[in-house]
């Protein structure tokens, strides 16, 4: 009788079945407790579990239920299958590894990268250390006139006009010199990297600086139209204001800042060391007040600095030892067109360029940044976000970079969109501006422009249409997505890039014949 019972129970409520099948233990621990009797529990209620422990025919065997795979049986839990396939990337990447030792040996050679990184090393001989130095002409400049424009003495229309120009002549100068002079391109890349990272930072202070010129103008016109107080009452209360901002810098929680804040801290902002400090600081986006950590603790730095060395270390003895092989033994087959010998060392490239990829954020974005944050006392350390997560495009480029989003999105999409202008046309210039400029650190170094990095950037808009539209997330959207796009682009560029700037990168005694 008990067993019809639980029969006609299991066809009326599938979601009662489904909750006592996927908590096991639970029965096992109430059939566990033998004949004691529990909270609530009636003698009729006993009697059946007795039964069910020792009548064997009473204990049902099948009941309605689904199949783990199937959709409908609302099973999630895989985490075996993540285990086993990071096991099975383990031994796979494993075994490339021997083969490369048992092939070619060991070429780790710390020796040949400080050959590399002296070969044409000189003051006379490089001008990208100059370069760097008189960009501060530049940024004295936008100084002074930012003084000159708080105080009036220049006019709005001015600077519209001369920010733009200046900014080009910051952006240009540096490519002139490096195409004129045959140098190391990593010399190269990393005084342009700092030209452009200058470039955006300047921009950020420009707008924030003229945001808080309109404020106060508004301020003004909406006082003379009112009453005027009191001059030194409001002297008193600014400088009161200002103090208690100071000391909200430190506190994460309090620390807000309106537009009546900014009024009360601008011009006192104008100073070269407030300046200097967002220069040298790990953000692109200018703000009056930056919040400050309270002290600098001594373990985090000396964890990523150990970090930020070990794992430049790692990242040049697997370029060494695993990419420059790769890459020599690819010259054949792109210098042939074979399209089957061309796919399969891409692929084989894919391995060791994402490996060194996440290697390199993680020492870029976590290592480096919070070093330099903690020297700083710069508390915001939110650099990135679950970009291992996305689902899309848009959600990977959300969540990768955020510096460089959140520059992107305050000073190119939302005054675009304040003035009137669409969310795709924003899209669409904010993608096009990251690719100018991820052309213009891969182009200019090396030589060459046949604008590879532009239009993998540009086919994100149509890919992101994809993610978005078609696929609409989920796990085929996963990151798997996003870092496929990124390996074929970054890869099948590299191999065209190192088979024309070999000569120059790998010097003839980490070469591999």
């Amino acid at each position: 009788m008990h067993s019809f019972q639980v029969i006609r129970n299991g066809c009326g409520s599938m979601a009662t079945e489904t909750v006592q099948r996927r908590r096991p233990q639970q029965s096992h621990a109430t059939l566990g407790n033998g004949g004691a009797a529990s909270n609530g529990e009636t003698s009729k209620e006993i009697e059946r579990k007795n039964n069910l422990k020792n009548d064997p025919l009473a204990r049902l065997v099948h009941k309605p239920q689904d199949s783990l795979f199937s959709s409908s049986s609302g099973w999630t839990n895989y985490r075996g299958f993540f285990n086993l396939s990071m096991l099975l990337l383990v031994v796979s990447n494993g075994r490339v590894a021997l083969e490369n030792l048992i092939k070619y040996g060991v070429l780790v050679s710390p020796l040949e990268w400080v050959r590399m990184a002296l070969a044409d090393f000189s003051f006379t001989n490089c001008p990208n250390v100059f370069l760097v130095l008189a960009s501060n002409g530049v940024i004295l400049t936008v100084f002074i006139t930012e003084k000159l424009l708080e105080r009036g003495l220049l006019p709005e229309l001015f600077a519209a006009v001369f920010y733009p120009l200046l900014i080009c002549f910051h952006l240009i100068v540096p490519v002139g010199v490096t195409l004129i002079h045959q140098g190391n391109p990593l010399y190269s890349s990393g005084a342009l990297m700092i030209f452009v990272i200058e470039s955006l930072k300047l921009v950020s202070y420009m707008h924030v600086n003229y945001w808080c010129r309109c404020a106060v103008r508004a301020a003004k016109n909406a006082a003379a139209a009112g009453k005027k107080g009191d001059e030194k009452i409001a002297e008193g209360e600014q400088s009161c204001g200002v103090a208690s901002l100071i000391d909200r810098r430190c506190d994460p929680i309090c620390f807000q800042l309106t537009s009546s804040d900014a009024l009360r801290l601008y011009p006192g902002t104008l100073t070269l060391s407030n300046l200097y400090y967002f220069l040298f600081a790990p953000t692109l986006c200018y703000e009056l007040v930056f919040p400050r950590s309270p002290r600098r603790r001594k373990s985090f730095l000396i964890k990523r600095t150990a970090e930020l060395i070990f794992l430049t270390f790692l990242m040049l003895a697997l370029i060494q030892q695993w990419v420059v092989p790769l890459v020599k033994n690819s010259m054949a087959p792109f210098s042939d067109m074979n399209i089957s010998r061309m796919t399969e060392r891409v692929l084989k490239l894919a391995v060791p360029n994402l490996l060194i990829w996440l290697i390199f954020f993680y020492t870029l974005f976590h290592s480096a940044l919070n070093l330099l944050a903690e020297v700083l006392c710069f508390a915001d350390r939110e650099f990135y976000r679950d970009f291992w997560n996305a689902e899309s495009i848009q959600y990977f480029w959300k969540t990768w970079n955020i510096p460089v989003h959140r520059w992107a999105l305050r000073h190119i999409f939302m005054p675009m969109m304040r003035n009137g202008y669409s969310k795709k046309s924003a899209i669409v210039v904010v993608f096009f501006v990251s690719a100018f400029f991820h052309e213009y650190l891969v182009s200019v170094p090396l030589h060459m422009f046949r604008l590879w990095a532009y239009y993998g950037m540009m086919a994100q808009i149509p890919l992101s249409f994809v993610t978005d539209h078609i696929v609409k997330g989920g796990r085929a959207g996963d990151f798997g997505v996003t870092q496929y796009r990124r390996v074929a682009l970054s890869h099948s560029r590299s191999a065209h890039v190192h088979s024309d700037v070999r000569s120059r990168l790998v010097p003839h005694s980490l070469r591999v014949e």
